[in-house]
């Protein structure tokens, strides 16, 4: 890391280009990409976290609303818990996000670098190694709030069991068997967002690349921060990065579906049955078939997941541009 020099008093120009502030050469790289990477990730789930209350209201079939589709999910939450009642959970979702997404576009970029230069991995493959190992670096690193937000936004209004994050953090170590309760679901969380992670960030790389190269004057346009570098026009940005999530949701989805009834544990009658991934796959696909099991939710998956990816590449690419990290 460059020698600090107050971005205020220095700036590096070049011929035919303004000048760039100091930090855009190297000082506090880090923070900036964390920072970049967490604000990208609140953005995308600040979008949808009504349409995330509901899929975990779906996939652990609550008895509050288990005839209930989707829509119609939506309309009962507010009559029966108020419109914040929507948001149930989100405090513990942001708490939860910016790290989540500040280390994952941050691991994504470092893993991507070591895998190109070091291991000498190229094309298109290192996009989809590097988005896998990210996201399950991710998963690992924060996966405790994942487990408090998915308890919380579970609790319907009347049938409390856990006061706020504090109290859900403290009930869990307490009777669950301390640490360990805080990681249940881990294994089908971090095989679910291998494939995930990585074919989203695989496609929309793809994408960006193919884009850029084939038809950058129509796709493209000179980075605010770089005018050397090429990025994408923001609305090509929110296609690419909304066809990625619909994909990469499509392949991982069961796994999810398992993930969070893991998660849930003792909060669900039927916990006994959900104790490891493959008891857990097979009880609901046995008990709830595949459309109505293993891809109860989908629907509100792919209206959810195509526009928080969108949102989620689109931010992450302007806000490196604006923090000078291209």
């Amino acid at each position: 890391m460059n020698e600090h020099v107050m971005a205020t008093e220095a700036a590096v120009s070049t011929p035919g280009h303004p000048a760039i502030p100091s930090h855009a050469q190297g000082d506090y790289h880090f923070v900036r990409s964390f920072v970049a990477g967490g604000v990208a990730g609140c953005c995308a789930k600040s979008t949808i976290a009504p349409l995330d209350r509901v899929k975990i209201l779906l996939q652990a079939h609550s008895p509050h609303y288990k005839d209930l589709g989707v829509l119609a999910t939506l309309r009962a939450v507010p009559k029966k818990e108020g419109y914040l009642g929507l948001y149930k959970g989100n405090g513990a979702m942001m708490v939860r996000i910016f790290p989540y997404g500040a280390i994952q576009f941050m691991a994504f970029d470092k893993y991507k670098k070591v895998l190109s230069k070091q291991l000498g991995i190229s094309g298109h493959i290192h996009r989809l190694m590097a988005g896998s190992l990210a996201g399950m670096t991710a998963v690992i690193c924060t996966y405790p709030l994942d487990v408090i937000r998915a308890r919380l936004a579970y609790q319907v209004k009347g049938h409390h069991r856990y006061t706020g994050i504090a109290n859900a953090f403290q009930t869990i170590y307490i009777k669950e068997g301390g640490i360990p309760g805080f990681y249940k679901g881990l294994t089908p969380t971090l095989i679910g967002m291998a494939p995930y992670a990585g074919f989203s960030f695989f496609t929309f790389g793809t994408l960006k690349s193919l884009g850029l190269t084939h038809f950058p004057e129509l796709l493209g346009r000179p980075s605010s921060d770089n005018p050397e570098v090429l990025v994408l026009k923001t609305h090509v940005n929110l296609l690419c990065g909304g066809v990625a999530g619909a994909i990469a949701q499509t392949i991982s989805y069961p796994l999810d579906v398992a993930r969070r009834r893991m998660q849930l544990g003792v909060v669900l009658p039927d916990s006994e049955k959900c104790l490891t991934l493959t008891k857990t796959l097979k009880y609901v696909h046995h008990q709830y078939g595949v459309k109505k099991g293993l891809y109860r939710g989908l629907s509100l998956n792919y209206i959810r997941c195509v526009p928080s990816q969108a949102v989620a590449f689109t931010t992450y690419e302007f806000m490196k541009q604006t923090l000078y990290l291209n």
